[in-house]
């Protein structure tokens, strides 16, 4: 597991279609190019990271606090929502005194009522498009293993990718990666990733999933020149050298 990057220069990891970094992102973002797409769910300043009962009652204990203690500044969320010609940003409930009015807001059906936990959670869009919902059970997201306590499934991901119409081998940057979910949906999906996170821990719980996600859709990636298999390579040299 990478230490606590306390450098002034973030670190970054290229996993096939992915680049991850080490580091705050109001670092990196200068260095980016604009993106097709920007999805994200940044701290929303609730205290995420601290709200696990006893572990001898059955709860997670994350191990890692302090990140949502403060939702991030006005700044930050301007930087990260102008990095993308499409920016969703997951939490933008918290958010509606620094994000400027639009039409769409997506929403994220959890599918169960009276329950203690929200119905639902939002997202604020960017585009002058309808609203739209998408309904997935939390049981269906646990399927995920859950690894982050605000962690979104892989489903959902995906579909906020369709939503912002990323076209093929387009790069979808994710400026508060934490587990890695989003990044895990573009390759499966085939779209680029940029992704940075700050803690070292869920950076590399982030590294794990996309490099696992990277090697399944590398199976199913045609070679460029047809694979030979023992024989007909021993073959082949014995016909080299004969002629």
């Amino acid at each position: 597991m990478p230490e606590k990057n306390n450098s002034s220069k973030p670190e970054m990891v290229v996993i096939g279609n992915a680049t991850l970094y080490l580091g705050d992102c109001m670092e990196v973002l200068p260095t980016l190019p604009r993106v097709d797409a920007v999805i994200t769910d940044p701290p929303y300043g609730i205290g995420a990271d601290s709200h696990a009962g006893k572990a001898e009652n059955g709860w997670t204990q994350w191990g890692v606090g302090g990140w949502d203690s403060e939702r991030p500044g006005a700044e930050v969320i301007h930087a990260v929502r102008q990095a993308g010609k499409v920016a969703i940003v997951w939490g933008g409930n918290y958010f509606t005194d620094v994000l400027p009015p639009s039409m769409q807001w997506l929403v994220w059906d959890k599918g169960q009522r009276n329950f203690s936990l929200a119905d639902c959670e939002v997202a604020w869009s960017s585009q002058n498009k309808a609203a739209r919902v998408f309904t997935y059970s939390r049981a269906a997201a646990l399927q995920d293993g859950k690894r982050h306590p605000t962690q979104k499934p892989v489903a959902l991901m995906k579909w906020c990718i369709e939503q912002a119409a990323v076209p093929a081998g387009g790069t979808v940057l994710d400026a508060f990666m934490g587990s890695g979910t989003t990044g895990v949906a573009a390759v499966q999906m085939g779209r680029q990733f940029i992704g940075i996170e700050r803690e070292p821990k869920y950076f590399e719980i982030a590294r794990r999933r996309i490099e696992d996600a990277q090697r399944v859709q590398d199976m199913f990636i045609q070679p460029s020149e047809p694979l030979r298999d023992a024989y007909t390579q021993v073959t082949l040299d014995y016909q080299e050298r004969e002629s």
